[in-house]
């Protein structure tokens, strides 16, 4: 339990000083708890004082234990509160940071580490996962560290009037400690399993909703439900277990504590009938029997949550630890937009994509990469913006390895339409922004106009402050991509590379769609990945790949008089673009 709550009071950092402080008012918070029964058992032996005709209870007495109640009241809230606003606003201040510092670091990982991990143990973390931390972290430290403070406190003011009640309580406490030691042996073991089934639900329901449409299409409710039943069958069966796990020594540590409460209302008895005991001190010992374990009562359920915290915190720090692009990259300010690959090889998990890949895009050129399914074309791409960095080779933009700049310094000179647009669940207008953040509105419509989307925009509801579906739900294939090409032009970068960006174009607007590239590409280093003639005839070069080598490098008319892939590619599409019913 020491060691989780270390881990706490590191994980908040900076505010580690606050946590301190809160201990102390809590120190002070529990003080002014006990001082309200003390002063009602010294006002109960002056009206005994007076009844016995000892001493006479004057009008002043009553005056002051009413002040002194009364401020002792005052001084158990405020403590309370300088405790709270120390201690529990620091959990929402860190996980605030942490969620931000996660996605600075997803957005440097490689996209190989998004292919391995799942989609729903990454929005666990994000989402549920730093949420059980921002909820239950500083509170665990509240019923741990200051329930221990409070009771350990409370028994000091037991031992102040008799020593051996303040041996029993002593002695309830550390029965129970042991019984939340058996009970963190337990949490020790279950909260992994606790961990996955939550994950796994995240992941099934995730999985489920995003394949409904194939649901639906292939009529598969019952196959698709089998995955979401199993898994949270799954978390209901671990949770059944892990309660059952926990009873015998919950059910200890709540008995250790009661039997202190009775032994203390007993031993005080005893001592008061002995004369041992002021008849007062015993009715507040008794009154301190049934509050001062309250708080240590609450530290069963701590001992798992602590442990689910642990847990956490090894997720999150595995997270932490994931590859980094930037790490041993700089800003470099580019003067040339020439792109040279020499020697390049990439694979994915053992598979091997790229294989020795050498050539180069001069500045001001298009190039045009074509080949069949598979064959690494738009890993090529990829590898250029270094959403994966090569295997072996290396890629330089202007002379300067992209693997030694940093990402943003690498990717502000590039604008890439990819042939599966995403966008935003935002406005039209904000999605075209995206390209550039700061552009008015005058330059947004002027890059719509230019990408051909301007028309279809002001037919909608809201112009261009219609809300868009997530993913671009709402729109259509070609509404998306003309989207794309707007943002790519608003961005205005010296490298273009085009996936595929007219597949989802309409045929009648293809001709439109041709022009708004040809605005956006003039004068700019291009890579162009199409398999449409009209793209690529009239680029600079041809690099035809076929099983992720370079099978022919060339022009259009260079390669279109060569026997091999290249002549084949244009009989078929030829033939395709021919064809008539």
């Amino acid at each position: 339990m020491a060691r989780s709550i270390r881990r706490l009071l590191n994980w908040t950092g900076s505010r580690k000083r606050r946590i301190y402080i809160g201990f102390v008012y809590s120190v002070f918070h529990t003080l002014f708890t006990a001082m309200p029964v003390i002063i009602a058992a010294y006002g109960f032996k002056l009206i005994l004082d007076d009844m016995q005709g000892k001493k006479t209870l004057a009008t002043s007495s009553i005056l002051v234990i009413a002040i002194a109640m009364a401020a002792a009241v005052a001084g158990r809230f405020l403590f309370g509160y300088f405790r709270a606003s120390a201690q529990e606003s620091a959990g929402y201040e860190v996980t605030a940071e942490q969620r931000l510092k996660i996605g600075e670091r997803l957005k440097r990982a490689p996209l190989g580490f998004f292919n391995r991990t799942k989609t729903g143990d990454l929005t666990s973390a994000v989402t549920t996962d730093l949420s059980f931390i921002e909820m239950h972290g500083m509170k665990m430290i509240d019923v741990i560290v200051n329930g221990y403070i409070s009771v350990f406190t409370m028994v000091l003011c037991l031992a102040f009037y008799h020593y051996a009640v303040a041996l029993v309580a002593l002695a309830g406490i550390i029965l129970s400690a042991f019984c939340l030691k058996g009970l963190r042996g337990k949490s020790e073991k279950n909260a992994p399993f606790h961990q996955q089934a939550k994950d796994r639900m995240i992941s099934a329901t995730i999985e489920y909703i995003r394949g409904m449409p194939e649901v639906k299409a292939y009529h598969q409710q019952g196959a698709a439900q089998d995955g979401i039943h199993r898994a949270f069958a799954m978390s209901k069966k671990v949770n059944i277990q892990i309660e059952k796990n926990y009873m015998p020594f919950n059910s200890l540590h709540l008995f250790s504590l009661h039997a202190a409460s009775v032994a203390i209302v007993a031993l005080s008895a005893w001592l008061a009938l002995n004369e041992a005991l002021p008849l007062p001190t015993m009715i507040m010992m008794l009154i301190f029997s049934f509050v001062m374990f309250n708080q240590v009562e609450a530290m069963n359920n701590a001992s798992h949550v602590l442990k689910v915290i642990d847990v956490t915190l090894d997720k999150l720090e595995e997270l932490e630890e994931t590859e980094d692009l930037d790490q041993g990259s700089q800003e470099v300010q580019l003067e040339a937009f020439d792109i040279e690959f020499a020697n390049v090889s990439f694979g994915y998990d053992g598979r091997q994509v790229i294989r020795n890949v050498s050539f180069t895009v001069p500045e001001h050129t298009t190039t045009a990469i074509v080949g069949p399914s598979g064959s690494g074309k738009t890993t090529l791409c990829k590898l250029i913006a270094r959403f994966y960095d090569a295997d072996q080779g290396s890629i330089a933009i202007g002379g300067a390895p992209v693997r030694e700049m940093a990402v943003e310094s690498l990717l502000k000179h590039i604008s890439i339409v990819f042939q599966k647009v995403y966008l935003f669940h935002d406005t039209i207008l904000n999605n075209i922004r995206f390209g550039k953040p700061d552009a008015g509105f005058e330059e947004v419509v002027e890059a719509a106009r230019k990408a051909r989307c301007h028309e279809f925009i002001m037919a909608l509801p809201d112009g261009y402050d219609t809300m868009i579906g997530e993913g671009g739900s709402t729109l259509s294939g070609g509404e998306k991509q003309r989207l794309s090409i707007a943002r790519a032009m608003l961005k205005d970068a010296p490298i273009i590379i085009l996936d595929e960006a007219t597949a989802s174009i309409d045929p009648e607007k293809e001709h439109e769609i041709q022009q708004a590239i040809s605005a956006l590409v003039a004068g700019r280093t291009i890579l162009i990945i199409a398999h449409r003639l009209a793209t690529i005839r009239h680029a600079d070069q041809i690099i035809v790949l076929e099983h992720g080598a370079i099978a022919q490098k060339g022009t259009h008319e260079e390669l279109s008089k060569q026997d091999g892939i290249y002549s084949k590619f244009l009989s078929i599409r030829q033939k395709a673009e021919g064809w008539r019913l």
